[in-house]
């Protein structure tokens, strides 16, 4: 004999005070573990939507980053005899040799922080064409002129349009502020890689060689063409969408465990409010216990009673939890990438897989908190639970 569902949706409005106290610190528990989730997923949408599927990055073996990887002239030259790298109307090829470099800029508010200044070719509006200028124009080759992303404009009071930027002995003026849509390079600073080789001393000699090919479906026969040359052997192609990908694993990891771990530890207060709720309704309804039970009902339908009761308790708030989170998606903040140690901006996103994760997680707490008053209620003798009154 099961307990109507209309006596247990009663029950969870009776107590207003203790429920509504209960839900609150669930929905911020589950506040917490969504904003830790959706921070996470909005570092690996920023880098992965970096890159293109079309475009290949060649950076030396075992480099951790841009920064770290060095590839000579020579090597450049051998890549430009590849197979299956685009061609542009005029027969060159869809090709940028690019140094990488970290500068620091002082942030709004105070305090300094590294920012990655990337040196393009000027075949970058085939290989990028996702790059924008939303303020200014687009630096002239061949002088110390830079384009800044928006996120970096926005954060830098010294990243403005027509200011200046010192680095490597010299005087950078920003012409531009560029934006690819919330992509990583939104937090670069771009400038003709000629002009920041020559600053750096560098020579010839960049960070990474990325390319556009003729056809994503050839990536196969290029990379095998790339490894058969064996003066290719310390380097490997990757496309550049999984490079970025790759990229915000350390971060996001990071995140994510350190979030969690911090949610564990709030979420045992909630879960133990949880259980003095529902202890706190065995209590109060001793009597109607032992009715129900001598009405006929078994007890496994009163344990299945209290338990969903607190499972109610506990949706509802990681729903308001949830709900609350989502407005995250309006901000952005930025963070030090762990794989280039420079500035990151990025904005909270929110996936299904995260609300679904946030829902069970909620679950688990109502589950645990509840289980033992269920128990205690199911198991009351019917003549104890009467003569209460």
């Amino acid at each position: 004999m099961k307990i109507p569902l209309k006596y247990i949706l009663r029950n969870f409005m009776a107590r207003k005070l203790t429920t509504f106290i209960t839900i609150a610190g669930i929905a911020l528990v589950v506040f917490v573990f969504t904003a830790v989730l959706m921070m996470a997923f909005g570092i690996q949408k920023t880098l992965v939507s970096t890159g293109s599927g079309d475009n290949v990055m060649i950076t030396r073996k075992a480099a951790n980053s841009e920064i770290s990887s060095i590839i000579g002239p020579d090597i450049q030259n051998v890549i430009r005899t590849l197979p299956h790298i685009a061609k542009e109307p005029d027969g060159n090829l869809v090709i940028s040799d690019e140094p990488v470099v970290i500068v620091n800029l002082e942030k709004q508010g105070g305090g300094v922080s590294n920012i990655t200044v990337r040196g393009v070719s000027p075949e970058i509006d085939q290989l990028r064409p996702q790059v924008k200028i939303i303020k200014g124009r687009m630096f002239t080759w061949g002088l110390r002129e830079l384009i800044v992303g928006d996120a970096i404009a926005k954060r830098f009071p010294g990243a403005h349009l027509g200011s200046y930027i010192k680095f490597a002995g010299g005087n950078w003026k920003i012409v531009g502020i560029f934006t690819t849509n919330g992509s990583g390079f939104d937090s670069e600073i771009w400038g003709d890689a000629l002009q920041l080789l020559s600053a750096f001393n560098r020579g010839s000699t960049v960070s990474t060689v990325t390319l556009k090919l003729d056809n994503p479906e050839n990536y196969d026969a290029f990379k095998k063409a790339f490894n058969s040359d064996l003066r290719l052997q310390q380097y490997e192609p990757i496309i550049e969408q999984k490079y970025f990908a790759q990229q915000s694993e350390m971060l996001s990891t990071f995140i994510r465990v350190l979030g969690i771990f911090i949610t564990i530890i709030f979420s045992l207060g909630a879960t133990i409010g949880a259980t003095i709720t529902m202890y706190s309704a065995v209590a109060n309804r001793t009597v109607e216990i032992g009715t129900l039970r001598s009405l006929g009902f078994n007890r496994r339908s009163i344990l299945s009673a209290f338990l969903l009761e607190s499972l109610l308790i506990t949706l509802a708030g990681g729903a308001i939890g949830i709900f609350l989170a989502s407005f995250l998606q309006f901000f952005s903040i930025s963070t030090l990438n762990f794989s280039s140690f420079s500035e990151l901006a990025f904005s909270f996103a929110l996936s299904p897989s995260i609300v679904v994760s946030s829902l069970v997680f909620a679950i688990i707490m109502g589950f645990v908190g509840g289980f033992l008053p269920s128990v205690r209620a199911a198991r009351m003798n019917i003549v104890t639970a009467l003569r209460a009154s």
